[in-house]
């Protein structure tokens, strides 16, 4: 189906061409209408087939009539990320440049006072996160009352990052007659729950199975030891092997081991950024638009950068550690073959990640193939390592060392005096005592026996005299 088809106006139509799309996308081609029709739309789709597009050509065409009121907005927008957040900005900035809309975008780490001029001058098209946005609405330079359309994207996100309740709060300060638009890849039971909450008679709009990674991309595990160096070696040589590698994003469970990979890739000589969310905003900007330029070839990310980003190009993703949700996954290799492009996906697996692949898998329903051996499960490991931890193997390699030291007498003999003479000196002086109890409990035994043998002489009954009393006494004649 042509653009001319959708509905859209003349000015969208034309800001579309000269971006060179040919044809809209699946979830564009069936969301695009219901959204014109100011229909309530519930979109599944994975991560890379043009949702934000999906929405944003159809706002532009809402707004271009009517006009805003300060501190009311018209429509809203609310995204889990900063980077999300701009990217969306980004959009409105490129395909509305012949409608004269105001955007203002609410996210953390830019001046209050600047945000709130905006706000003041009144804006079409508010872009949020959360907390940023109830921040403002808390101080009563916000008022909601006026929003005629609510977008929100990156549903499932939302949940991981414990914005719910803030959702539901946000819910309760718009009109209750507003248009909802609620986009997300994958579809938790309480994902479902928000949206049976937020949207009236909604059309659901699903244009692959929830959970599913594009066929553009080639995904791969490659085993490697459990220890943090063992990873970083086997980043590196696969960086350095992967064939016609243009960029790569590799992705971390922590901020910590971002800054960490950071410092080693760049040690060793590799082009690389880190992108983080202790990181302050113009830094985090920089870093982004470095990738984007092509200044840096790998970005070093933490899971804010797995939702949404909009990188058309990124020939690889490497996931450093294996994700502990098995959505991240999903979100995560959909920064790579994006658009019908062909991409790479290749995870490092180490021996405690079993359970996660095999979360992956069922999630997605599909098996990831190995490259060379898979690895080893820490059942296994545990197995082969207790002989050489615990009672039992301690016992079981002591006969070892006596036979060896059989074939081998020199070795043998030099440290035995070593060894021996402590425990011989500690417990000399408690043996001792016990020898002597040994010694005395016999003769006790043998006392009272004594006297019953003995006869009843005059010499047992003056035994007790003292021997010079006993002498005869000579007298003199």
């Amino acid at each position: 189906m042509p653009f001319s088809n959708l509905g859209l106006s003349e000015k969208v139509l034309a800001a579309v061409t000269a971006a060179g799309y040919p044809a809209p996308t699946p979830i564009q081609e069936q969301a695009i209408p219901h959204v014109l029709a100011r229909r309530d739309v519930l979109g599944i789709a994975q991560t890379g087939t043009g949702k934000t597009a999906a929405f944003v050509w159809p706002m532009l065409n809402i707004l271009e009539k009517g006009r805003a009121r300060a501190r009311m907005p018209r429509t809203l927008i609310l995204e889990p990320t900063r980077e999300l957040a701009a990217q969306v900005a980004e959009h409105f900035a490129r395909y509305g440049a012949k409608h004269k809309i105001t955007v203002a975008l609410l996210i953390g780490g830019v001046s209050f006072g600047d945000q709130d001029a905006k706000l003041m001058r009144g804006v079409d098209v508010l872009i949020a996160t959360p907390g940023r946005l109830l921040d403002h609405t808390e101080r009563g330079g916000l008022l909601l009352t006026g929003v005629e359309l609510l977008v929100i994207d990156e549903a499932d996100r939302m949940l991981d990052m414990g914005f719910i309740p803030d959702i539901e709060r946000i819910g309760k300060l718009v009109p209750f007659t507003r248009q909802t638009l609620f986009f997300t890849a994958t579809m938790p039971g309480e994902i479902q729950r928000i949206a049976d909450t937020f949207l009236h008679n909604p059309v659901r709009v699903e244009v692959s199975r929830p959970a599913t990674t594009a066929a553009t991309i080639t995904q791969s595990l490659v085993a490697c030891g459990r220890e943090p160096h063992e990873k970083r070696d086997t980043l590196r040589r696969l960086i350095r092997a992967s064939e016609n590698l243009n960029n790569a994003i590799v992705f971390c469970n922590r901020k910590l081991e971002v800054a960490q990979l950071h410092r080693s890739l760049v040690s060793h000589g590799f082009n690389a950024v880190a992108l983080h969310g202790d990181m302050e905003q113009p830094a985090r900007m920089a870093a982004l638009e470095a990738f984007r330029k092509g200044e840096a070839k790998i970005l070093i990310a933490s899971d804010v950068a797995a939702r949404g980003l909009d990188i058309p190009e990124v020939s690889h993703v490497f996931n450093f550690d294996v994700p502990h949700h098995a959505d991240d996954y999903v979100h995560r290799i959909g920064r790579t073959g994006r658009a019908g492009r062909t991409g790479t996906a290749i995870t490092i697996v180490a021996p405690s990640d079993q359970k996660s692949i095999a979360a992956i898998e069922k999630l997605t329903g599909q098996s990831i193939a190995w490259a060379g051996e898979p690895a080893r499960t820490d059942e296994g490991d545990s197995r082969e390592q207790k002989p050489r931890g615990g009672r039992r193997g301690r016992s079981n390699a002591q006969p070892q060392r006596n036979q060896n030291d059989k074939h081998d007498k020199p070795k043998a003999v030099a440290p035995a005096p070593a060894t021996a003479r402590p425990p011989v000196v500690t417990p000399a002086p408690v043996a001792a005592p016990v020898a002597r109890l040994d010694e005395v409990r016999p003769r006790r035994q043998q006392e009272p026996k004594e006297p019953k043998k003995r006869e009843h002489t005059e010499e047992a009954d003056t035994s007790h005299l003292p021997a010079f009393l006993l002498r005869p006494v000579r007298l003199k004649a």
